[in-house]
């Protein structure tokens, strides 16, 4: 029986439908887990994605791309296969492929963490005969605090700040952990400001309806007291830029999940690290692994030769796959 999925020098491609899942060569159809620009790529004649992830792949693309979108979990026939989106808990829109071909199901995870962030969606295991999975974080010193042990830690810091007389500024990915930390973070903040990446990506989810407080963008007409007693949101872009010095006197956090390694903080050139991330860690990825009940399991970006071992070890059979996946925190932050 030929697989449900093959990988190819284009992406995951499933002959039966004729379609890719996030490939990172132009294709005629795409089906697309989420936003990011690692998985979601320009040049494909056609996308498919869940309903939630189209403006945003508008906002990366172009408003001009064919993009179909489909409800959560509601399965669409194309050609003899059949394919469904489901929650990846990654970021807003994220979703994992379920692709059934001749009562063979394979799940396509894309990125995802399992802890629930309040506006992420929260992530769904899906069973299946293979699962194919990202390792962004796949050693074991990747063990992520709860979320909420974070924010109380990212409240302190600015408190302490603001009693230094500093301003304070929170490097984060602009699509996806900004909004995660807006979010939630609202409701200790008086005011957002923020880079016009993180800006952009903040309106547009607005837009569609999302929940997100609202944020002011930060120009070279802004004036220095705005930036008092207020949070500074910008992209890992930004760190030592001439950006950057109109906040002087301020303090730099970042987050992200590598600062969970002892120094990387300081590497950083930030005063604070928060090992924040929207990837599973470890005990994350395990679980997720485990509930699909897959009978095989595919490693793809990440540590995967060191997971898969793991996993071999653990009585599951798994192989490592080679991607050009990782584009987002596994590189940027």
């Amino acid at each position: 029986m030929e697989p449900v999925l093959t990988f190819t020098d284009k992406g995951i491609y499933c002959p039966a439908g004729q379609f890719y899942i996030d490939p990172w060569k132009p294709v005629d159809r795409a089906v697309i887990t989420h936003a990011h620009s690692d998985h979601a790529r320009e040049g494909n004649g056609h996308y498919l994605s869940v309903n939630d992830s189209i403006p945003l792949l508008q906002l990366r693309l172009g408003p001009a791309i064919s993009v179909q979108g489909l409800p959560w979990g509601e399965p669409l026939g194309i050609g003899g296969a059949q394919v469904s989106f489901h929650p990846a808990g990654h970021m807003i829109g994220s979703a994992q492929v379920k692709v059934t071909v001749a009562g063979q199901t394979w799940v396509v995870s894309g990125d995802y963490k399992t802890e629930n962030d309040g506006i992420s969606g929260v992530f769904e295991p899906q069973p299946c005969h293979t699962f194919i999975t990202e390792s962004t974080f796949g050693l074991p010193i990747y063990r992520w605090k709860p979320q909420h042990s974070i924010f109380q830690d990212i409240r302190a810091w600015m408190h302490e700040n603001e009693q230094a007389g500093k301003n304070s500024i929170l490097v984060a990915y602009s699509l996806g952990k900004a909004q995660r930390l807006m979010y939630n973070l609202q409701h200790s903040v008086e005011q957002f400001l923020v880079h016009g990446a993180v800006y952009n990506a903040n309106e547009t989810l607005r837009a569609a309806g999302w929940p997100l407080p609202e944020a002011e963008l930060i120009t070279p007409a802004t004036p220095k007291e705005r930036f008092r007693n207020s949070l500074v949101i910008a992209p890992p872009s930004t760190v030592d830029s001439t950006w950057m010095r109109r906040f002087a006197p301020y303090s730099l956090g970042v987050c992200s999940g590598w600062m969970q390694v002892r120094g990387n903080t300081r590497r950083q050139n930030a005063d604070a690290g928060f090992a924040i991330s929207d990837h599973a860690d470890w005990n994350g990825l395990q679980q997720a692994i485990r509930a699909t009940g897959a009978e095989k399991v595919f490693v793809t970006h990440g540590f995967s030769a060191v997971m898969a071992r793991y996993l071999q070890e653990q009585g599951i059979a798994a192989a490592e796959v080679k991607t050009a996946y990782g584009g987002e925190e596994e590189t940027s932050e």
